[in-house]
């Protein structure tokens, strides 16, 4: 009898240690109907037919989505999607909607599913609020993952600050960022406008599940995958192995002094809150504190600002900047990613073709296929150099490309305001600078790596 006693006993232990060593999954979607759902926006149709959800546009409708009426925080997702190769879609994660946002707009974390040629689904987009978090431009192989005119498997792994997506099993999206902890999960029916043609055209998921209990004791290997982290002033672990250095470590003046001095500006500028803050000083450039540069010199490297301007606001980041060709009045001399309000500010009117307007090089090269997140809203620009080769990328996208030192470049330069400058943009390697042109403007998140 006590060996009985004893040996149920064991079975127990074990029974319940086994428990917890599987995954537990909840089924969101019973098959059925839209039990545990309600929809939000837009007029989109919603119903259930055949073991499948269908999401089916409507002519005139807003975004539409239909969200679990349950919030989640940590989790791992996990869906099936065929989508008409028409239409755009998503799901939301971590959402939310509030009246005093936007009279109750969804908002939140969105895991694409785009069947254009595109091809960004399991990229992460912030909907109605910061907009691209996580294109697959970098992520070529993620590209290739999604199948148009069939059923795609999704998952989606979203743990403290971690984001992460995989499509048919290959990883598309890597994402660090602290702005939402909890929300709904929405099914997005995308408006299409007036186009009647499209009217009825659907979008499809089933196989809708998802894991809340030890998400992360079940979490998928890290995946050599680009990673982007908006964590303000922060250094993930891939960032560290990866050869990324804070430029600015958000607290001291250490690793910059001015343009035109060799210490920090005394007034001009202002650290506060992790934030470095260019002051107001009337629109003037480089007349109050004046512009600021690294101590450092860089050649080859891969550069991250994040900025955020006030309305009719100029300001710009500078690189292959040389301190010594302007000891006069005005900025320092260097190619510029032009930071502006370009409705407001006069300068987005001047130059040639748009070539003066926010995320171009300065009086050379237009920006292309910008995506700008507003004033008052932090932006991302990011700076690739390569020897003579150049990209300008903001808020993921890719908006100027250019080679320098070479004929083309010298007839760019010949035809602007640079052409006083003998050489100009021809340094092997240069400072990196932030501009004061009097107006305020914000940045943090200030990183660098260096390239071979």
């Amino acid at each position: 009898m006590k060996f009985r006693t004893i040996l149920c006993a064991i079975l127990v232990v074990a029974s319940s240690a086994t428990t917890h060593t599987k995954e537990t999954w909840k089924q969101l979607f019973n098959g059925k109907d839209l039990s545990g759902w309600q929809i939000i926006n837009g007029f989109a149709k919603f119903y259930a037919q055949d073991g499948v959800l269908v999401g089916e546009a409507v002519v005139g409708s807003p975004n539409s989505f239909l969200c679990t009426k349950e919030k989640f925080s940590d989790f791992t997702l996990e869906f099936e999607t065929n989508v008409d190769p028409q239409l755009n879609s998503g799901v939301q994660i971590r959402s939310e909607s509030r009246k005093e946002y936007r009279d109750g707009r969804v908002h939140g974390y969105q895991v694409e599913i785009d069947p254009t040629d595109r091809a960004w689904s399991g990229g992460i987009y912030d909907e109605a609020r910061r907009g691209w978090l996580y294109t697959l431009d970098t992520n070529p192989n993620g590209r290739k993952a999604f199948r148009n005119g069939e059923w795609n498997k999704v998952r989606v792994e979203a743990i403290g600050n971690s984001i992460r997506t995989w499509v048919n099993g290959i990883a598309c999206a890597d994402v660090l960022d602290d702005m939402t902890k909890t929300g709904f999960i929405g099914l997005q029916v995308h408006d299409i406008k007036d186009d009647q043609s499209k009217q009825g055209i659907k979008v499809m998921w089933r196989n809708i599940r998802i894991m809340t209990t030890d998400p992360a004791k079940f979490a998928s290997k890290p995946e050599p995958i680009p990673q982007t982290n908006f964590i303000a002033n922060t250094l993930s672990d891939y960032e560290k192995q990866t050869g990324w250095k804070l430029l600015w470590d958000s607290k001291s003046t250490n690793g910059w002094r001015g343009a035109k001095i060799e210490s920090f500006p005394q007034v001009g500028w202002e650290i506060k809150n992790g934030v470095l803050t260019v002051l107001p000083s009337g629109g003037a450039e480089s007349r109050h504190g004046g512009d600021i540069i690294t101590t450092r010199k860089f050649r080859n490297f891969e550069l991250i600002v994040d900025f955020k301007i006030t309305e009719g606001a100029n300001s710009g980041i500078k690189y292959f900047v040389d301190p010594e060709l302007n000891k006069g009045e005005g900025s320092a001399i260097g190619c510029e990613f032009q930071i502006l309000d370009d409705e407001k500010h006069p300068d987005g009117k001047l130059g040639v073709a748009g070539n003066r307007t926010l995320g171009g090089l300065y009086d050379l090269i237009a920006p292309v296929n910008k995506r700008f997140n507003g004033i008052g809203q932090w932006n991302r620009a990011r700076i690739v150099v390569r020897d003579n080769n150049v990209e300008h990328w903001l808020n993921g996208f890719k908006v100027v490309e250019y080679a320098r030192s070479n004929q083309m470049w010298r007839a760019l330069v010949a035809y602007s305001k640079y052409k006083v400058w003998p050489n100009f943009g021809e340094l092997k390697e240069g400072h990196i600078l932030l501009q004061d042109h009097g107006d305020e403007v914000s940045f943090m998140n200030i990183k660098l790596r260096e390239l071979d």
